[in-house]
Parts: structure tokens; C-alpha cells; sequence
């Protein structure tokens, strides 16, 4: 089934408190950023693993229909490199269980460093096996990755590759599968700058052609600095309310 899936990644930020979420008391940011949208990328489980009282909290506060995307902790991807994956797989796995049919997808974000190495990727889709009930989404950062030999292999094993788009690494536009994630770092500067309208035309537009093709997509904006974010989210939205199929 289609479906589409448009918010930001992470929604707990103090600078979005005025401009943003206004008046609302911190405490209920989450039901009123899902009032508004209906998905969020969670972010902060890149830095540490959550607890499962966290999980269940945010699971009940949210709508029955509202998804979570998580990124995946930096330990196996940064620390690691994707070196012997099978037991962080699994605790990562594991620790997502309260979210239950919430989480659609995992982010595995890649370091900009790290070079295109086959062997690891492949033992990495390996120990994925053991994770079957949610989509898995890999974002690549450095441009040796970004050739046929990697599309074909995210191809046969049902992978998705992530839509990058910032200032500081180059977008590879390789969408393969039935899911596509797409993430929005900010154009001209990383994690800040405001997309223009005719920028989230273009976007809209490339999405509506996914949605057209019997596509889940996944859109999070991860230009939190300035506040951009939520505002782009809306906008888009509003767009592809526009868009013929949509």
C-alpha cells in the first residue's frame, strides 16, 4: 500500500519553543507536532539508546495511525564501521520493541569517511536478516558508495538507500524498492538554511511521481537550526496536496 510519511528529524528542540511550539508546555510538544504531521524521525537514539519507558510513553501520546523512523545508534556505523554487526542488529532490535507497530523504518546513517567496502556492507545486510519487521534504510555519505555494484546489492536484499540532500556531502539520487527516504539537511548550509518554495516544488514533485508508482516514502527535515524544519514540512505538505495521484 502507498503511503506517505513527511516530518522532521527530532521535534524536542528548546529553539523551536517560540517559534514553533509557542505557548505549548514542553510536555505536550510531541501531541502537537502530531497533530501537525504524521511521522517523525527519531534522532537522539544516534547518540544513546533510549529506555523502553520512553518508548512506551511516546507510543501512547501519539495517534494510532502516527508512524516513528529511528536513527540507528552511531556505535555500529561510526565506532564500528559496520565491522561484525550481528549483536549490535539485535540490540538495537531489541531495544525498539515498545514502539511496536509505530516503527516503520531504521536509519543507518554512514560516516562521511568511510569508503565503499563490499564485504562489510554485505555482512551488514546479513545480520539485517534477523530484523525483518521494518524497513531498513542506509545513508550513504561518501561518493565511493554511489555506483551500480551498491545499487544492485541494496536491490536484491530489499534495502533502501537514503536521499541525502545538504551542503556538506554529495546527493546521490539512487532510489531503489518499494521504500524511498529521503532526508532534508538544509541545501546551501548543513542543518540550517530554509528551503526555498520552488526547491519544495521540485521535491514535491519527485515524490508525487514515487507515490504514482506504488511507493512508501519517507521525508524528514533535519534543518533544525534556524527553525526551518517544521515550516518546510508544512509547506511541503501543502504542496503535495497540489500534485495529480497524491
Amino acid at each position: 500500500m502507498t503511503e506517505l510519511y513527511i516530518g522532521t528529524s527530532g521535534w524536542s528542540y528548546q529553539h523551536w519553543r517560540d517559534c514553533f511550539y509557542q505557548k505549548t508546555t514542553q510536555k505536550a510538544w510531541l501531541k502537537f507536532y502530531a497533530e501537525r504531521f504524521n511521522a517523525v524521525e527519531i534522532n537522539g537514539t544516534f547518540y544513546r539508546l533510549q529506555q523502553a519507558s520512553t518508548f512506551e510513553k511516546w507510543h501512547t501520546e501519539t495517534p494510532d495511525t502516527f508512524k516513528f523512523a529511528l536513527k540507528a545508534n552511531r556505535y555500529l556505523t561510526h565506532n564500528k564501521k559496520l565491522k561484525d554487526p550481528e549483536n549490535s542488529v539485535l540490540i538495537e532490535k531489541q531495544h525498539t520493541l515498545p514502539l511496536a507497530e509505530k516503527l516503520a523504518a531504521v536509519l543507518w546513517q554512514l560516516p562521511q569517511s568511510l569508503k565503499k567496502d563490499i564485504s562489510r556492507l554485505n555482512g551488514f545486510i546479513e545480520a539485517l536478516k534477523q530484523w525483518t519487521e521494518v524497513a531498513h534504510v542506509i545513508e550513504f555519505r561518501h561518493e565511493s558508495w554511489f555506483d551500480s555494484e551498491t545499487a544492485d546489492i541494496l536491490t536484491a536484499s530489499g534495502i533502501a538507500s537514503c536521499l541525502s540532500d545538504s551542503a556538506s556531502w554529495p546527493l546521490w539520487k539512487h532510489a531503489a524498492g518499494n521504500h524511498v527516504y529521503i532526508r532534508l539537511h538544509g541545501h546551501t548550509r548543513t542543518y540550517v538554511s530554509n528551503y526555498s518554495h520552488g526547491e519544495l516544488t521540485q521535491w514535491a514533485i519527485t515524490i508525487a511521481e514515487y507515490l504514482q508508482q506504488g511507493r512508501t516514502v519517507h521525508v524528514y527535515f533535519n534543518n533544525d537550526a534556524e527553525c526551518a524544519a517544521p515550516f518546510n514540512a508544512l509547506t511541503l505538505q501543502a504542496l503535495l496536496q497540489h500534485q495529480p495521484g497524491v
